[in-house]
């Protein structure tokens, strides 16, 4: 039986009176990818900081790893990183200095070395000696992956990984991404918007709504469900409240 790299129990987490994730469960098993769809504030983005213990649940249990994350998060989070676009690095840096920060903040033994390894596979060494905040948002993208890949991680959260960017560079991100997981047999939770992304990489998909998990499978099995061509449809189909039997 293939082990489970995160398994959630009945979380929930409220904010006052908003309930943004209610009552989840789910499991994701090691070395596959795992999507986490849904419009925006159906609680993606809050189920991924609850799973990197940087918020926690008002109710329930979520282990990572084998390890209950409200009470084991510093064994977890050297295992674990996240790649988002939407966290920003310091801009007044450059990017050896962002990434050397990071580096040592991470625990790693020879930082200079990792730097020296991503940026040759990231093709980064132009910009090392640039400030983060001189770069295009597509040189971000490549420098927040680094920066989320320096410990190697066994988990690799990703939220929206290639918003905004081209789409010359938004494959390539892809394919990356791709070939780290079969290099090193990691496990991929990817949260987006973009359904071809989804198709392409996601072995399982959770889509949620409203703060729930609404349906769930592989791309190719709730296309098949929803009688549809692709997963936008299937998506948009969620989103709208309409079920299998409706988009048939």
């Amino acid at each position: 039986m293939q082990a489970l790299a995160i398994r959630v129990e009945g979380v929930t987490k409220r904010f006052g009176a908003l309930v943004a994730v209610d009552d989840i469960g789910f499991t994701v098993k090691t070395g596959v990818t795992t999507g986490l769809l849904g419009g925006n504030g159906a609680g993606k983005t809050t189920t991924l900081s609850m799973l990197l213990g940087l918020l926690l649940p008002t109710s329930g249990r979520l282990f990572v790893l084998g390890e209950d994350v409200s009470r084991a998060r510093r064994r977890v989070l050297p295992r674990m990183n996240l790649s988002s676009p939407y966290v920003d690095l310091p801009r007044r840096l450059t990017v050896s200095e962002n990434l050397t920060v990071y580096g040592h903040l991470y625990g790693l033994v020879d930082v200079r070395g990792r730097i020296g390894e991503l940026a040759d596979e990231l093709e980064l060494g132009s910009l090392l000696a640039r400030k983060t905040g001189e770069l295009s948002s597509g040189q971000r993208s490549r420098v927040l992956l680094a920066k989320a890949l320096l410990n190697e991680p066994a988990i690799l959260l990703l939220d929206e990984p290639t918003a905004s960017l081209d789409p010359d560079t938004a494959d390539w991100i892809r394919g990356y991404l791709e070939a780290y997981r079969r290099r090193t047999g990691a496990t991929i939770m990817l949260a987006s918007h973009n359904m071809s992304e989804v198709e392409r990489l996601c072995d399982e998909v959770l889509m949620m709504r409203e703060g729930r998990i609404v349906d769930q499978g592989a791309p190719e099995a709730l296309i098949r469900r929803y009688g549809r061509r692709n997963m936008e449809e299937v998506f948009l189909d969620i989103a709208r409240a309409r079920g299998p039997r409706a988009a048939q």
